[in-house]
């Protein structure tokens, strides 16, 4: 018994309505339980689908979504996976990135109930992302891939529906983010003149992983005319000098360096190391005391590095990273001389997670989690 019938005739698990994809659509806004956009009805049989490729215990939570603190169990997760549209054979990946989220150190309840406006990137290395199609070039973070828009949107549902992160109940987000439907690309490995991230954080090069960051939205670096490593990321530490982000107030935060594909090919062949970018950002990112309001001085600053700007003036540097390996760096996307700076919630640390089958063996193949 793998628990979908005992799911299905629980009190309320299950609704009759007209076979009209405008009237439940309309049901399902009203009813709090989508992002605003039309969905695919979880009827059993979809449900089923989804979770054919699920290798555990369908009614076995993989951790609590706060706010709420509703079990993640793979039936419910599947639910909000087939109301995305999400092809079964991404649901491993799904998964996945939901068990990071509930991680301790993520503080997932934070990143849902702020007014801040984070939402959890995902970022996906090794075989299984690149076997379902995630997109890592061109437009990685934009539209037109399945897999990118269904895998972010179905945890987006899932944060809704079984964490109950609905807009003035559990999410108080001053104006929100477009981050907030699907955040989720993967690593451009091919085109990374670096060890990839998950291999930097431990991992096999041929383990499939996920790392989500509770991040803003990626501001862009525009930087088509330096020819040299030193050019670019002088740019790149110029155009993270920023008072108004939450990590520049941290002691401990991990904000995301997307490095676009041409700029990391013109730093790397000017002999810089992923941790040699790391030192210089550290030491370049940086904004000077004037810069930031005399309250935000006193009760942020001051107050969140004791004795460090007691007698700092005006021209005092205020670095925006503490500490260079706080600092994640990722090479995304295709052809243009275009990166990205990901700031973050800052109360909030990166998970990342690899993909394993239910006996713990590290899986090579989606289709390892595929019922027989």
């Amino acid at each position: 018994m793998n628990g979908l019938d005992a799911f299905m005739r629980a009190p309320g698990a299950t609704i009759e309505v007209a076979d009209d994809p405008v009237e439940i659509s309309r049901l399902y806004c009203e009813s709090g339980w989508s992002d605003g956009l039309p969905i695919i009805p979880p009827t059993a049989a979809r449900v089923e689908q989804m979770l054919a490729y699920c290798d555990r215990p369908w009614h076995e939570a993989i951790g609590k979504i706060g706010p709420r603190y509703g079990e993640a169990t793979p039936a419910r997760i599947a639910v909000s996976a087939v109301m995305a549209g999400a092809e079964p054979s991404s649901f491993p990946l799904i998964m996945l990135a939901l068990e990071a989220m509930c991680e301790k150190r993520f503080n997932l309840y934070g990143i849902q109930a702020t007014t801040h406006n984070a939402a959890p990137l995902m970022i996906f290395n090794g075989p299984i992302a690149r076997e379902v199609g995630i997109n890592c070039g061109h437009n990685a973070f934009g539209p037109g891939v399945q897999a990118n828009a269904t895998i972010g949107r179905a945890v987006r549902l899932a944060l809704v529906n079984i964490g109950g992160s609905i807009p003035m109940i559990g999410d108080m987000c001053t104006y929100g983010s477009p981050a907030k439907y699907t955040y989720c690309a993967a690593e451009n490995e091919a085109a990374n003149p670096w060890e990839p991230l998950h291999v930097e954080r431990g991992y096999n090069i041929d383990d499939t992983t996920v790392t989500v960051v509770g991040a803003e939205c990626p501001h862009n670096i525009n930087d088509h005319e330096s020819i040299t490593a030193l050019g670019v990321l002088t740019t790149i530490a110029g155009s993270m000098g920023v008072a108004g982000v939450n990590d520049v107030y941290h002691d401990v935060c991990e904000p995301v360096l997307l490095i676009g594909i041409e700029h990391a090919k013109t730093i790397a062949e000017g002999g810089y190391t992923k941790a040699a970018v790391k030192k210089f950002i550290c030491e370049n990112a940086n904004l000077p005391m004037k810069k930031f309001s005399r309250e935000n001085i006193e009760r942020r600053l001051r107050f969140w590095f004791p004795g460090k700007y007691d007698n700092a003036g005006p021209e005092t540097l205020v670095p925006m990273i503490q500490r260079p390996e706080d600092l994640i760096v990722v090479v995304i996307g295709g052809a243009g001389k275009h990166s990205a700076f990901i700031p973050t919630f800052g109360a909030t640390l990166s998970v990342t997670r690899a993909l394993k089958c239910a006996d713990g063996r590290s899986a090579r193949s989606v289709e390892e989690f595929r019922r027989r």
